[in-house]
C-alpha cells in the first residue's frame, strides 16, 4: 500500500476512519509535543514478561540506539519521561515509507529525519524507523518501534551528545 503523506510529524490532519495511519499520527503530534500523557494513549499498555509473570499477551516493545531495548509500557514511558524531563529537544518526521496491514495489525516501515539539540550541540538526524500497530479492544496501538542510526559517524555524535561518549558494548543487565 501506499503512503497517503509525504512526512509524517504529527501536524496532520486525522481522516477519523479508524485507520492505523491517524494513530501514527497521533504518536508523532504527541512525540513532538513532548506529551507523556498521549503517548501512553498510543502504546499497548502491556507490562513486561517479566513483570506479567511471563505471560507474553500483548507486550509493547521499544530498540533504539539510545534508550537501548525496553519491554512494557512502564519501561517505554520511563525512556520518554527521561528524554522529555531532561535538557534534548528532539524532533522527527516520519517520511520516505511504505504501509501494510490487515484488519488487526499495521506495519510501516521507513525514516524518521529530525533534530537533536542540547547543550549547544545540534544534530540531524537520520533514523530508519520501523512502527507496528495492532488493534486491541478496537483501538490501534503501537506494539512495537524499531529505529536504528546505519551512519556510524552520526550514531557515534548522538550517543556523545547523550552519553557523554559513545557506546562501544550493549550493557550488561
Amino acid at each position: 500500500m501506499q503512503a497517503k503523506h509525504d512526512f509524517i510529524n504529527g501536524a496532520q490532519t486525522r481522516a477519523n476512519d479508524g485507520g492505523a495511519l491517524d494513530a501514527l499520527i497521533d504518536f508523532y503530534r504527541a512525540f513532538n509535543a513532548r506529551d507523556l500523557d498521549a503517548l501512553a494513549a498510543n502504546w499497548a499498555s502491556g507490562e513486561s514478561n517479566e513483570e506479567s509473570g511471563g505471560a507474553a499477551a500483548q507486550t509493547p516493545s521499544m530498540d533504539n540506539p539510545i534508550g537501548g531495548i525496553r519491554r512494557g509500557w512502564p519501561a517505554i514511558r520511563d525512556g520518554y519521561r527521561t528524554l522529555f524531563e531532561g535538557p534534548a529537544r528532539v524532533q522527527v518526521a516520519f517520511h520516505d515509507f511504505t504501509e501494510n496491514g490487515g484488519a488487526d495489525w499495521h506495519l510501516f516501515v521507513g525514516r524518521e529525519r529530525g533534530t537533536f539539540t542540547a547543550a549547544g550541540t545540534t544534530l540531524d538526524l537520520r533514523i530508519r524507523t520501523t512502527r507496528w500497530f495492532v488493534k486491541l479492544d478496537g483501538v490501534w496501538r503501537q506494539l512495537h518501534h524499531h529505529g536504528s542510526i546505519e551512519e556510524p559517524e552520526l550514531l557515534a555524535a548522538y550517543q556523545r551528545a547523550i552519553f557523554g561518549a559513545p557506546i562501544s558494548a550493549p550493557a550488561q543487565g
